[in-house]
Order: C-alpha cells, then sequence, then structure tokens
C-alpha cells in the first residue's frame, strides 16, 4: 500500500514510520529545568543550530520535518515562525521578544527548543552537540533523485491516460477480452497454475511497490520497502514518509504510482492479447496475466486498510490520521453505546461529550473523520466476517487435501501438486504470521520508548 504507507503507499503507507506528534507553541508554556548532568539549560541567551528542515505550509497549519530521520509535525503559524527565527540564529530571548512583537502573545521558545530537541531537529544547544539517532535505512539507496526525475514529469500521467483509454477502446470491440476466473486454470497442472501465478503475483507487487519507491525518490523522499499486514492480508508496503513536505501533485502522485503501474501493464496486455489467436497458449497466458495485474485494484478500493486510495483521501480531506482519529471516534461511539446499554439511559451527559476525541479537530477534519468511522468499521466487519466464512474454511480444506495427496499411493504428479500447495498456501500463511507478530512487537518497543 500494496499499501503506501503508506502507503503501504500501499503509498503506500504515505506515511508509516514518521512521528506525527503535532507540537503546539502557546502562551504560558511551562519552562523545561534541566539537572547538571542532564541536557544542557536553555537561558534567554541560548542559540541552537537546527538540522535541515523542510517547511510546507498546509491550511492553516505548517507541516516541518527533517528528512533524514522522517519526523514531521503540524505546528500552528507562530510555531514555524519559530522555527524560522531560530534557524535564522536569534537567540532564545530574542526569538520570543520577535514572536511577541508580531504577535502579541507570550511565548515560551525554551520549551519549544526543547520539544524540538527530543524530535531530534536540533543540532546543537549553545555549545553542546544534542545526540542523534541513526537515520532510518532507505531501500535501493543508490537510487538518486536525478536518476528517476521523469516519474514526475506531467506528460507521464497523460501517456498512462492514453495507453489506458486504447485498452477500453479494445475491450469495447473486443468484450470476449475481459478475463475471468477461468483464465487463471491455463494449464490443467495445479502445481504449475499455483508457482506461476504466485511468482506472477510477487513480480507485479514488486514492481508496484517500486513504483512508489521511485516516484517518491524523484520528489528526494528516501523510502523503504517492507512486508506488512492489513488485517487478514499480507501485502508488501512502501514507507514514503516525507512526501508529506512535496507538492500536491507530487504526493497524489506518489500516492497512485503503485495504480498507475498495474492499470498500465494490464492495458499493455490488453493490446498484446487482441491480434492472439484464442485457445493458444500465448492467449491463455496472457489472459491469465492480464487478471493477475487487474487483481489488486479492488483491494485498493478497500480504504479501511490504509490503502494508496485512503491516503488519497487523508490528503484530499485535510486530515493528518484519518485512520488512527475515525478508529479513536469509533471506540468512543462503542463505549458510549455500552455505557447506555448498562444504564438503560438515553440522555448522554455532558462529561460523556468531552471525552469526544474528534471534539478537538478543525471542523473539516471532525466531519470527515466521523464518516470515514463507519466506513471503518462496516469495511474492516465485512473483511473479517468473508475471511471466517470463505477464505478461512478454503485454506484449511486446501491444505488438508494437500496432506492426504502426500503418499506413495497418489504418484509423481500427486506429490508434486501436495507439495507445491503446502509450501506456496502454507508459506504464505506463515509469514503472514511472522510479519504480524515482528510488526507488532516493533510497534510495542517503540512505545515504550
Amino acid at each position: 500500500m500494496t499499501d503506501t504507507a503508506g502507503p503501504a503507499a500501499d503509498a503506500s503507507e504515505a506515511s508509516g514510520a514518521a512521528a506525527d506528534t503535532d507540537t503546539d507553541i502557546a502562551p504560558d508554556a511551562v519552562a523545561v529545568g534541566t539537572a547538571a548532568d542532564g541536557p544542557p539549560r536553555i537561558t534567554p541567551t541560548t542559540r541552537v543550530l537546527l538540522h535541515d528542515l523542510a517547511v510546507r505550509r498546509d491550511r492553516d497549519e505548517w507541516i516541518v520535518g527533517r528528512m533524514a530521520t522522517r519526523t514531521f509535525v503540524a505546528l500552528p503559524a507562530a510555531g514555524a515562525r519559530a522555527v524560522e527565527l531560530l534557524g535564522a540564529g536569534l537567540s532564545v530571548g530574542r526569538t520570543e521578544e520577535s514572536l511577541r512583537a508580531e504577535t502579541g502573545e507570550e511565548f515560551d521558545i525554551a520549551d519549544f527548543v526543547g520539544d524540538l530537541a527530543a524530535l531530534g531537529f536540533v543540532a546543537r544547544i549553545g555549545d553542546h552537540a544534542v545526540p542523534d539517532a541513526e537515520p532510518p535505512r532507505a531501500s535501493l539507496p543508490w537510487l538518486r533523485p536525478r536518476h528517476v526525475r521523469l516519474a514526475l514529469h506531467p506528460v507521464l500521467p497523460l501517456l498512462v491516460g492514453a495507453l489506458l483509454a486504447a485498452a477500453v477502446v479494445v475491450l469495447v470491440r473486443r468484450p470476449d477480452l475481459l478475463p475471468g476466473y477461468r483464465d487463471l486454470l491455463w494449464s490443467r497442472h495445479g502445481s504449475v497454475v499455483l508457482l506461476s501465478g504466485a511468482a506472477a503475483g510477487w513480480t507485479l507487487l514488486l514492481a508496484h511497490e517500486l513504483a512508489h519507491l521511485v516516484t517518491a525518490r524523484a520528489a528526494g523522499v528516501p523510502g523503504k520497502m517492507r512486508l506488512g499486514t492489513r488485517l487478514q492480508f499480507l501485502v508488501m508496503q512502501t514507507d514514503i514518509s516525507g512526501i508529506e513536505l512535496a507538492p500536491r501533485r507530487h504526493r497524489l502522485t506518489a500516492y497512485l504510482a503503485g495504480i498507475a503501474l498495474n492499470l498500465s501493464v494490464a492495458s499493455s496486455l490488453v493490446l498484446a492479447l487482441a491480434p492472439t489467436e484464442p485457445g493458444t497458449t500465448a492467449h491463455r497466458l496472457l489472459a491469465a496475466a492480464l487478471l493477475l495485474a487487474l487483481l489488486p485494484l479492488p483491494f485498493q478500493c478497500m480504504v479501511f486498510t490504509r490503502t494508496d486510495l485512503y491516503f488519497v483521501l487523508q490528503d484530499l480531506t485535510g486530515c493528518r490520521d484519518l485512520y488512527g482519529d475515525g478508529l479513536a471516534y469509533a471506540r468512543y461511539r462503542a463505549r458510549r453505546s455500552v455505557r447506555s446499554v448498562r444504564t438503560g439511559r438515553r440522555r448522554v451527559r455532558a462529561g460523556d461529550r468531552d471525552d469526544d476525541p474528534s471534539a478537538r479537530l478543525p471542523a473539516h477534519e471532525r466531519r470527515a473523520v466521523r464518516l470515514y468511522s463507519v466506513v471503518l468499521v462496516v469495511g474492516t466487519a465485512a473483511c473479517l466476517t468473508f475471511m471466517a466464512a470463505v477464505t478461512l474454511p478454503v485454506d484449511i480444506a486446501l491444505l488438508v487435501r494437500a496432506v492426504r495427496g502426500l503418499g506413495p499411493g497418489h504418484g509423481l504428479a500427486g506429490n508434486a501438486d501436495a507439495v507445491t500447495v503446502l509450501v506456496v498456501l502454507g508459506g504464505v500463511n506463515v509469514l503472514w504470521l511472522v510479519t504480524w507478530w515482528r510488526n507488532r512487537r516493533s510497534r510495542r518497543s517503540a512505545g515504550a520508548a
């Protein structure tokens, strides 16, 4: 997301490992006290040296981040101005005076500097160097933005659109070329179908994520590909945290790059399929490949699992964390419903309304989050129900059949088919469990830290 991670995106997971904690700069902030053996004391005469930070305005806030560590925060205008003044070399006291003259309000910049240091934005405080965390590793670090700058060329979407339009015209004239599930069964040997499908599927998945990575790298974002889980799905996701600082066109291009690649591959296969003779091996192989290229696209519409289209939706609605805020609001509504059922009361106390996590959000985010929470709950419930009613029973039946198909009485072909099912299907489920457990442990470690 794919899963970007966004995007995980898929684009994949625009946005995954980055810290998106909001840092408020407000009047009457409490100063940070320091011990003699602790971090350096921040006084009005203290000057700080900031790391290379990028800044972008987003509605009424400013996104400030450090690309090297993929850490980003949303700041009000006063916070962004404070970063600008500190970066220009003004002392803490001079920065406070400048902000007071510009806004008429008092700000505790010493406390603000402490917050920036905790985020890893400060290189030095006075004469003291601030310890810096090791930056996260990027996939394909040798790939430079200049190598892939054409990925953001404005002509590229037009070429993809032209290719897609040509394929649609062919399909309108030749509807018999539309693939069906039988096209996947291009061979009478189930093991051959399973192995070839797995190889083609993973190749397309890797290409999908590479499209996210390449597009993000063209915008100067490092990006990292890794395995992840979305509900019952094993996915490959690309963390392109940092794309938040790019212009909207670049952000949307990075989020949609994987889908554009799948559509381009599918369109090319349609054009290649048209002149082939039905029933031939070439026709069957091309039809199977076409279906495999199209199969991931419905998954992208499952925005409740943070797919590529989820990050597009989040960007267009102007939400900081649509999934996290939507999940928090859904839990709040569930707790309220449970309390109402237990107490038998219909009226809601003011204190219950005060617990609403969406109340702190701006109006445009609040509306989007509340609507998305419905999609999140309904979509997740439907997805898990389908897994329990269909996917899991089918997987168990296939695995049991494969185990029973082993042995000297089933011949070489029968044993080969059984082993293939156990290796491919069983391997995917084991890999899902390992990936889920690894990511869960990483999240716990990060939370504890």
